[in-house]
């Protein structure tokens, strides 16, 4: 093995370890040995004269050099693997590609649209986090990020997927016929509040273009969506629910959309990266895959 790809693997080895906080974690996964893994993180910290990794009996963490050096570790690696790619005449995508996307758009409409994109492209490895937590990215060692609107982090890069309709939605012996056209009156019903996205003012938008605030009486408030609509369906008030998480519901009539002419602000889901994995082709190729299987939540 040359020099120059030696150093690769240890920068490899080292970012395994940082991600996974376990030397034999890492270890599995890059196919080494434990005493192999912890050689090569010893060997970088030589070769840079520093400590990147305090080890205790119980745990591991990044000392501050560590932290300062993983992002560009990444960024190497990142670099030599677009290197790689633009000289590889295989139409086969080949790598790891590491995805954090939301709970219940993971579960409900990408898992699919991926699993089958993976099944078509057999030497390329998923791995599939579903987490609604606001992350940092650079920290998680994801390559993609698909989110609920936009983050806060200026340093990614951001892609529209789709924007979701969103809807008054409750069970419909428990709303009084005036609230189907007066949006005030929710204000004397209990609600159900989804954070971060609903707060005690709910704006909602009429088709003719005229815009309402109402004041939320919260009496559950979740930042998990299933929760959620979990609270409504038992009657403990209405909530802005997303037409596609209960378009059954709605067909059945066991939940209504209450104010058919209003909507909640349309929600953006995005697909946010760091700007060194532009150039992946596994990247470029699950972006569009992912849009596509979000592409009914626009239909349903």
């Amino acid at each position: 093995m040359s020099r120059s790809l030696d150093r690769l693997s240890l920068l490899a080895t080292f970012v395994r370890i940082a991600e996974r906080g376990s030397i034999s974690a890492a270890a599995r996964d890059l196919g080494l040995s434990q005493a192999s893994a912890s050689r090569h993180l010893s060997e970088l910290e030589t070769r840079l004269g520093t400590v990147l990794i305090e080890r205790t009996t119980h745990s591991l963490s990044l000392t501050e050099a560590g932290d300062s050096a993983l992002e560009e570790a990444r960024d190497l690696l990142n670099g030599w693997s677009s290197l790689t790619e633009r000289f590889d005449d295989s139409s086969d995508l080949s790598g790891t590609l590491r995805v954090v996307a939301p709970i219940a758009l993971g579960q409900r409409h990408l898992i699919d649209a991926t699993l089958d994109w993976q099944r078509a492209n057999p030497s390329l490895q998923i791995n599939w986090q579903l987490d609604d937590s606001e992350l940092n990215l650079a920290e998680t060692g994801a390559d993609v990020w698909i989110r609920i609107g936009r983050p806060r982090d200026d340093r990614l890069v951001i892609r529209d997927l789709v924007g979701v309709e969103r809807l008054v939605a409750d069970k419909p012996d428990l709303v009084e016929p005036v609230a189907t056209r007066d949006p005030r009156s929710l204000e004397q019903l209990p609600a159900v509040s989804l954070l971060p996205f609903e707060g005690n003012q709910l704006p909602l938008t009429h088709k003719n273009g005229s815009i309402v605030s109402v004041r939320a009486n919260s009496r559950f408030v979740t930042n998990n969506i299933f929760a959620a609509l979990n609270a409504v369906k038992k009657g403990l008030g209405y909530a802005i629910i997303p037409r596609w998480l209960i378009a059954d519901e709605l067909k059945a009539g066991t939940l209504i959309d209450v104010l058919s002419d209003w909507r909640a602000p349309t929600l953006t889901i995005t697909a946010c990266y760091l700007p060194s994995r532009r150039q992946s082709r596994a990247l470029n190729a699950f972006l569009e895959i992912a849009h596509t299987g979000l592409l009914d939540l626009v239909d349903t």
